[in-house]
């Protein structure tokens, strides 16, 4: 099939589905008003409360939810197939991960801009509090060590993209001065910062920075970025982590047009199999047996992969729905949020768009990675494929998947007549700039949940800005020093799982709120159970293999991960039964 149509029909269902099921859901469900002060103002400090504009704060927002996420699930699913990817891509965001980031928004907004899980305990109680939050402690503990160990990586397999990246930081901070300080035109500076990066990408194509591999490049970066990320995260928000993201918002605007003009020049055919469960047909078993296959087998891996039900729900996260976005909504973008006017786009349009990024991912290496010339100068086709997907190992292998897409989509824009060279630093330059905005995101929201669980503690030294930023960097440095600077990737099974689990614990917690205002609660009730169910299938199932492996640490991080999230539902279910009793109109809820 012609990638053209899968990109086109995926564009358009983002679309309509904005101007429809969004709009239904921020009228009818979540009932914004543009009238309602917000946070930003009523609680304007300067540093985390920040009133903002909203093309700034799209920006902000949109960088820090999608990182590599909507990369790398993409980009390791597509080995079972790219008609199971593109159907939870384009559903799952619209139905699934767009109501969960909306929703968080909308909860914290009226909630003086607190956290959804610092939320749950004026919700529901203190004890699921206590269990939501190490929860999310335990996701960004294992994302800081992972996501420094992405950047290091695309260092040091793509050393061209190292100039344009750290470059960026004196931008964004003179961008953060002149539109803060100097009251400098929005739409100019964006302008001049873009070109100002994009000239930098250029340079840093013909000059590459490499680190001697005497010294271990991938340690070397990953001290240098937690460095980084505890400056960042301390600073005044918009002193440089909204500049940067305002420009790593263009740049992807700029990346995306490439990647689509490139698309409608190339027209590539997917190489990619449609299905690949290996399942032998419906004409020779029947669809009663290929169901049982499917349904009750979750269809049989590729060469050691994991079965297709309920793995491609894990796998792909931030492209469909994460929870780590709910710490994002609530986190940080509920503090900057001028007007509830603008909470339908940042909030449902930017998960949407990042539905729109991972579509191109599997357009990306389902087709455009066939594009790729051999030694006699032919399409390598299928090969080029197989040369990243011949097995499971293959496809987990960090540089296979980051290299994928980065490669594939290099060929996209070297359609346009664009060197090669040229091409690979420019998909460098973004990848790259978009885990190093979810780096210094997730340490800033991780100082937020360490004071907050020190403040559950009443132990004031760890309560502090710096404090908590040191434990967060510490921490996460410590686990992703081990093994060569991959330590990290020891515990990365169980953040898909976990991270789908917070997931249906934000959609539980906005539920309840849904509940406790009166108004409908099936639209984030269904995705709620249906998450549950994939991420509790697909959590048991892992543990069970590690149990096999004898892999004791990821039995009792996993176990502990589950049995936390039973005690929630357990409790939630409890409140929710008392609450009932109530007399009507009975709140139980604080607002703003």
């Amino acid at each position: 099939m012609n990638s053209l149509w899968i990109a086109l029909f995926a564009f358009v269902g983002f679309i309509v589905a904005y101007h429809t099921y969004g709009k239904f859901l921020a009228d009818k469900i979540f009932g914004v008003d543009p009238d309602r002060k917000t946070p930003a103002h009523e609680f304007n400090d300067g540093r985390d409360y920040v009133p903002t504009k909203a093309e700034v704060l799209f920006g902000h927002h949109f960088t820090s939810i999608a990182g590599t996420g909507p990369i790398v699930g993409p980009a390791i699913a597509i080995i079972w197939g790219w008609v199971p990817a593109l159907i939870w891509v384009v559903f799952g965001s619209i139905f699934v991960g767009a109501v969960h980031d909306f929703g968080a928004l909308v909860l914290s907004l009226r909630n003086r801009g607190r956290t959804i899980a610092d939320l749950t305990g004026t919700l529901v109680n203190v004890r699921v509090k206590r269990a939501f939050l190490l929860i999310v402690f335990i996701a960004l503990f294992v994302v800081l060590a992972v996501f420094a160990l992405v950047i290091a990586t695309i260092f040091a397999r793509y050393p061209q993209s190292v100039l344009a990246v750290w470059m960026e930081i004196p931008i964004a901070i003179w961008v953060g001065h002149m539109i803060y300080k100097r009251g400098a035109n929005l739409a100019l500076m964006a302008v001049v910062a873009t070109a100002l990066l994009y000239a930098f990408v250029i340079i840093g194509a013909y000059v590459p920075i490499v680190i001697p591999q005497s010294m271990s490049p991938v340690v070397v970066w990953s001290v240098i970025l937690f460095v980084y990320a505890y400056i960042a995260s301390v600073l005044p928000v918009q002193k440089l982590l909204q500049p940067r993201d305002y420009i790593n918002g263009h740049e992807l605007f700029i990346v995306m047009g490439l990647l689509i003009l490139g698309l409608l020049v190339a027209r590539p055919e997917m190489v990619a199999p449609a299905l690949n469960f290996h399942i032998p047909p419906v004409a020779e078993i029947g669809w009663g047996a290929y169901l049982k296959a499917l349904l009750v087998r979750g269809g049989v891996g590729i060469e050691g992969a994991p079965a297709v039900l309920p793995f491609v729900f894990i796998t792909i996260a931030c492209g469909a729905i994460s929870g780590f976005h709910c710490m994002v909504s609530s986190g940080t973008t509920s503090k900057q949020l001028s007007s509830e006017r603008h909470a339908r786009g940042i909030g449902y349009g930017a998960m949407l768009l990042e539905g729109a990024l991972a579509t191109m991912v599997i357009v990306a290496c389902g087709a455009a990675l066939g594009m790729k010339r051999g030694a006699d100068g032919s399409q390598m086709g299928l090969s080029a494929f197989t040369g990243h997907y011949a097995s499971w190992t293959a496809a987990q292998g960090l540089g296979a998947k980051l290299g994928a897409f980065v490669e594939g989509s290099a060929q996209l824009i070297m359609a346009l007549g664009v060197p090669e060279t040229i091409a690979i630093a420019i998909m460098g330059v973004m990848v790259a700039s978009f885990a190093g905005t979810t780096l210094d995101t997730a340490t800033r929201l991780q100082r937020y949940v360490i004071a907050e669980i020190a403040q559950e503690m009443n132990f004031a030294p760890l309560q502090g800005r710096h404090p908590a930023t040191l434990l967060a960097v510490a921490s996460a440095a410590l686990l992703a020093m081990q093994k060569g600077g991959t330590g990290g990737l020891a515990l990365w099974p169980l953040f898909g799982t976990a991270n789908q689990l917070m997931g249906a614990l934000s959609l539980l917690v906005i539920s309840v709120w849904l509940a406790k205002q009166g108004k409908p609660t099936v639209y984030t009730i269904l995705p709620m159970l249906f998450m549950f169910a994939v991420s509790g299938w697909a959590l048991v199932g892992n543990l069970v293999s590690y149990v096999t492996r004898g892999q004791w640490l990821l039995v009792f991080i996993g176990g502990l991960i589950l049995g936390l999230e039973l005690f929630m539902v357990r409790e939630v279910v409890a409140h929710m039964t008392a609450y009932r009793r109530l007399p009507p109109g009975t709140s139980g809820v604080a607002e703003a």
